[in-house]
């Protein structure tokens, strides 16, 4: 039987180390030791390998994953199939929900801007006369203009915050993607938050960036919540800036800091 160190199945699968090692310690996959105690692994592991990434590809818990690979190692397909149907029915709404969210969210910003270009430049001071509201959440005449902040927040915690906080807190740190996925994802995330200013917050970092960013900043954060859903994501939206809180569990502070820094 083929065996491989740690270091050959990563290379040949495409999955990190660290994953591997992760997957270990969940039960997803299994190894062998080596005498010197060094991890070794069958041909069996490349093969289910992409049957991980795949269920987490959609959006399935790693309990449920374990749960789904010891169907799929018997060997039918019809069972995998009838395991797995129940367990994503809910999922396509879930998802059709919240990117129509972030689309109404992403043309209401662009409705503003349309807006703020077509009003005139005044030398005077800022009053409710100068109409800086998008026309349908503009202020009753005489009323006070102000800051309208809006929070837009893209994590598992949005129907039960607390039950959902303590979930997420407790969801493993894992993430489906590998190699050029990964790398692409990182560079793709320096690039959005490039020249941000960062503080640290519990469990994360907050960065600061200018208002326009956010288009650049919702989609891929929705993205995230597929393939890395230990992350949590809140936008802030106050006045020219926009506040993007990023959080990750403890034990996932390597994960956040690569693709989002620390703290300046």
């Amino acid at each position: 039987m083929t065996s491989m160190r740690i270091s050959q199945l990563a290379e040949r699968s495409g999955v990190a180390a660290t994953t591997l090692r992760f997957y270990e310690s969940a039960g997803l996959l299994s190894a062998d030791r080596t005498p010197a105690g060094y991890r070794v692994y069958g041909e069996d592991a490349v093969e289910r390998l992409p049957f991980i990434g795949a269920a987490k590809h959609l959006g399935l818990a790693l309990e449920e994953i374990g749960e789904l690979a010891g169907v799929w190692e018997a060997g039918a397909c019809r069972d995998v199939k009838a395991d797995l149907r129940p367990r994503i029915a809910a999922r396509p709404a879930e998802a059709e929900a919240l990117a129509a969210e972030l689309a109404a969210f992403t043309a209401s910003l662009r409705g503003s801007s349309a807006h703020l270009d077509e009003l005139p430049d005044r030398a005077g001071r800022c009053d409710p006369e100068c109409g800086f509201l998008a026309p349908n959440s503009a202020p009753a005449s005489g009323g006070s203009l102000g800051k309208q902040p809006v929070d837009v927040v893209l994590s598992p915690g949005r129907r039960a915050a607390e039950q959902e906080a303590e979930r997420w807190r407790a969801a493993p740190v894992a993430c489906s993607l590998s190699g050029d996925g990964l790398r692409e994802r990182t560079d793709r995330w320096r690039e959005a938050v490039s020249g941000a200013n960062r503080a640290a917050v519990p469990e994360g970092l907050r960065l600061t960036l200018p208002v326009d960013r956010v288009a650049r900043i919702a989609e891929p954060a929705a993205a995230e919540q597929v393939c890395c859903p230990f992350f949590d994501f809140r936008l802030h939206l106050d006045g020219p800036y926009l506040h993007l809180e990023v959080r990750a569990p403890a034990d996932g502070g390597a994960l956040l800091t690569g693709p989002f820094g620390s703290a300046d």
